[in-house]
């Protein structure tokens, strides 16, 4: 659906025209600049928008299907640039991604929005109150929104820096340690999305200041964003290089914890099979002299009674030292 839509002369606002065909002849008779903001349309509802502007059709899929990398192409002289903002969910401890697209032609610019993130209500409030920077034309206002996603980015680096400390927290502390290993897994896979989001941007941009047609004053203003997204992308990689870290240092301790559980489980099992040895060898003797067979050794001696129980305190005295040498008890 179209969220907002205005031409612009000189930097300021006028009469929001009532179809797309009055902003496109507007445009190509002046020398003013339309401005278009949708919001998840289908390919029924952009196809006006496509058909008076002169939009390329694969752009226009890719700007209908979404779910795209990160990207700046040309096509003609429209400039076709995809975004990833992305925001921090305090309530899930989790990061959700968004997809803005971004045309921008000589006379105008026409954003689709997929997600709830960038905020461009705000952008466009922000270059209203701006008229010198608005009147620069359509890089301005793509600067603007660039500017707003890697401005965005910094809460969202922030929730994650803390979700590390609570696992670094967890990991070393004395008890044990609950679905730890998930946690960073899920949360590596977070720092992966968002380094494919902020990396294409910072060479998107490296290719923006270059282009042809971007004015001296644009390109420092160009600059500043790109700035701004390299150090995020670096605080991005010391993200994933210090989970990859607390992974191997988890794994570590949860390895020497079964250890030590095993061991532990080893010792029981020793002491279990010494105390049924050494009890064993006394019952192996009663059972023998316990069948009353007519013919059997010493089973008439005087003697035989206290012998046998004589042989059976040895063999279990004899048991009990030798597991007790070998620590099984």
């Amino acid at each position: 659906m179209t969220v907002a839509h205005a031409i612009y002369r000189e930097g300021k606002r006028l009469a929001e025209p009532r179809a797309f065909a009055e902003m496109a002849a507007a445009c190509r008779d002046g020398d003013g600049i339309a401005w278009i903001g949708l919001y998840r349309p289908t390919e029924e509802e952009f196809a006006d928008v496509t058909r008076e502007f002169a939009l390329h059709e694969l752009a226009v899929e890719d700007a209908v299907c979404a779910h795209q990398r990160a990207k700046l192409e040309y096509y003609g002289e429209t400039l076709f640039c995809v975004l990833h903002p992305a925001r921090y969910i305090d309530e899930t401890e989790s990061v959700e991604f968004g997809e803005v697209h971004v045309f921008a032609g000589p006379r105008f610019v026409i954003t689709v929005r997929h997600g709830h993130a960038p905020d461009l209500a705000a952008v466009r409030r922000g270059l209203e109150a701006r008229p010198d920077l608005l009147r620069r034309g359509p890089v301005a206002i793509l600067h603007a929104i660039m500017d707003r996603v890697v401005d965005d980015y910094g809460p969202v680096l922030a929730g994650v820096e803390n979700d590390i400390d609570e696992i670094e927290d967890e990991v070393f502390s004395v008890g044990v340690r609950v679905h730890v290993s998930r946690r960073i897994y899920e949360l590596t896979r977070e720092v992966i999305a968002f380094q494919r989001a902020i990396k294409p941007l910072v060479a998107m941009l490296e290719r923006l200041i270059g282009a042809s047609g971007v004015e001296e004053e644009e390109g420092r203003y160009l600059r500043d964003v790109h700035d701004h997204a390299l150090r995020v992308q670096e605080q991005a990689d010391g993200f994933r290089e210090l989970l990859q870290n607390i992974l191997s240092v988890t794994l570590t301790l949860e390895t020497k914890t079964l250890g030590e559980v095993s061991n532990q489980q080893n010792d029981q099992v020793k002491k279990i099979s010494a105390w049924a040895a050494i009890l064993f060898a006394p019952s192996m003797v009663g059972t023998v002299y316990g069948m009353n067979f007519d013919h059997m050794p010493e089973l008439r001696w005087q003697h035989g009674y206290a012998f046998a129980l004589a042989l059976m305190g040895a063999v279990s005295l004899a048991l009990y030292l030798l597991f007790k040498r070998r620590h099984w008890i």
